[in-house]
């Protein structure tokens, strides 16, 4: 059952889906795995030495992204969370992920 490209309507427009399915927000962060280099957190954490944060001893750099989408609950939404992230929003041979879903509150959602 593929239905991600549905679920991922509710972050570009404003039209809610149908009234009688709860909508969601999921907050997913995107991390490279411990493993794989990151330059990009090497190179922040050169501009924090460079501005004087000397005690800073490391820094991982990632992505956060929301994502708003109808689904009969809970469990399900999370189900289709977690295949977006395998499919598309993650790449799950060098960064790991994780994400919380919880039930959107009016007035929340991008449109």
């Amino acid at each position: 059952m593929r239905r991600a490209s549905s679920a991922l309507r509710g972050a570009y427009c404003s039209a809610p889906g149908p009234a009688d399915v709860p909508r969601y927000k999921a907050e997913i962060h995107v991390t490279l795995k411990r493993t794989v280099n990151d330059p990009q957190g090497l190179t922040i954490k050169g501009g924090l030495h460079s501005l004087g944060y000397a005690g800073v001893d490391a820094v991982r750099a990632g992505k956060y992204i929301e994502v708003w989408l109808d689904a009969p609950d809970e469990a399900d939404a999370a189900s289709q969370v977690d295949a977006m992230c395998d499919q598309l929003l993650a790449n799950p041979v060098i960064e790991d992920y994780r994400f919380a879903v919880s039930a959107e509150t009016a007035g929340e959602a991008v449109g």
